[in-house]
């Protein structure tokens, strides 16, 4: 069954965990007790409900006190038609590093806007992530259209108004769909209330729309995650390369070269789930055995030798801090892709991006919580990459601070 991903955005109190909620319990994907348990909890938020659909998503007690979303939130449901991951992602702008990272796997972004409210800098800054991240296909959910009557009107000027900012965005796909999470209206059941509205409603578009078209063709890769060598008697001479397949597929007979050492050779046995298997696809844990003993080690890279990515000592990515401290010059840093870890340096910060305008900066030198950047990366080991665009598993990576071993940035590749 085919996997959706998406992400929610908006402002703090446009209803995306209400929306989700919503979502949750008209789909009757929630058991019995978890309803139980919210109509009991419901009763303490004043909320004027037999149940709080919020409660679904805001897990942390600090969270539902202030009535916000401060972590990322995953929710997991299956319909007839798909499988469904939702990330809940924080409105506050001091969060956009939670954002970041709920949005850099998804398929689809649900960008939540007020009826009332219309177009905010909340909702152009989520645009803007989802521009630089590349994301398939934005939803914007113009939400509690109950409170404005249920006007066409309203709607139409939101839409014409998003259009025009979007523009030079680049956005691969935009929709709009009506709703009003706490009635439920267009959620899950297309509403009498929306009746000029002749769309799908929203769990109706989440199941039709397509994701196969969305993504670009990828290459295959796969990145070593152990060196397996039991060296027993039975296995004296056994040695086998595990890991997920990261991109596209591999079979038995594929001729591959091992990156950052680019020795060549061919795959002579793939194991899946104990039995050999003639080829693996994207996604399964899988060893790989080689016809020659090469020096393997973990974070090298394996791909066919006639699709080879960029491997390089010097790196152009895009990056968001995420640090509380700001950046210092000649930080030590370390660089993760997968299971591939060296030393790193920021050597040039290019330019910054203002994520309310879009607008390309030119650097200060400086980086602070939140800021989104264009940087040149040093290693100290050639870095095996795709671009984002192509490859999200090879495009994506952290940065880590080498004394502290906090995570300060994640980027992509450009």
């Amino acid at each position: 069954m085919e996997l959706l991903r998406f992400f929610t955005a908006g402002n703090v109190d446009d209803g995306k965990s209400t929306l989700i909620g919503r979502l949750l319990y008209d789909s009757e994907s929630i058991s019995t007790d978890i309803i139980e348990t919210l109509t009991r909890q419901s009763k303490t938020t004043g909320v004027n409900a037999d149940i709080d659909l919020a409660l679904l998503t805001d897990g942390l007690r600090a969270e539902r006190e202030q009535g916000i979303t401060i972590d990322v939130a995953y929710k997991y449901f299956t319909t007839e038609k798909r499988k469904f991951i939702i990330a809940d992602t924080p409105g506050h702008i001091q969060y956009t590093r939670n954002m970041f990272t709920g949005a850099s796997n998804a398929d689809l972004a649900i960008i939540l806007v007020d009826a009332r409210h219309g177009i905010t800098d909340q909702t152009k800054r989520h645009s803007i992530i989802s521009s630089i991240l590349g994301i398939p296909h934005v939803l914007v959910c113009v939400n509690k259209m109950d409170l404005v009557n249920y006007s066409e009107e309203v709607y139409n000027e939101i839409q014409a108004a998003y259009k025009a900012f979007a523009e030079p965005l680049n956005l691969k796909q935009v929709s709009f769909i009506p709703t009003s999470a706490l009635a439920g209206d267009n959620v899950v059941h297309v509403s009498e209330n929306l009746s000029w509205y002749e769309g799908p409603s929203l769990l109706g578009f989440l199941e039709s729309v397509s994701i196969s078209e969305q993504q670009p063709k990828e290459e295959p890769r796969f990145q070593v995650q152990y060196v397996i060598r039991p060296q027993t008697d039975e296995l004296h001479d056994y040695r086998g390369y595990a890991g997920s397949i990261l991109s596209g597929h591999f079979q038995v007979g594929d001729q591959i070269k091992v990156l950052p050492s680019g020795l060549e050779t061919t795959i002579s046995a793939i194991e899946l789930n104990r039995q050999q298997v003639q080829e693996a696809f994207r996604g399964e844990a899988v060893i790989i055995h080689l016809s020659e003993d090469l020096d393997v080690s973990r974070g090298n890279t394996i791909v066919p030798i006639d699709q080879l990515p960029s491997t390089e000592k010097s790196l152009e990515a895009t990056i968001c801090w995420m640090d509380n401290t700001p950046f210092q010059p000649g930080q030590k840093l370390l660089l993760q892709q997968n299971s591939f870890r060296t030393k790193a340096v920021l050597k040039e910060l290019s330019g910054k991006i203002d994520i309310h305008s879009y607008e390309q900066l030119e650097s200060d030198g400086s980086l602070k919580l939140n800021d989104f950047a264009h940087v040149t990366i040093k290693t100290a080991e050639a870095v095996s990459t795709d671009p984002y665009t192509s490859n999200r598993k090879t495009g994506a990576f952290i940065l880590i601070n080498e004394n502290t071993n906090n995570t300060v940035a994640a980027g992509i590749f450009n």
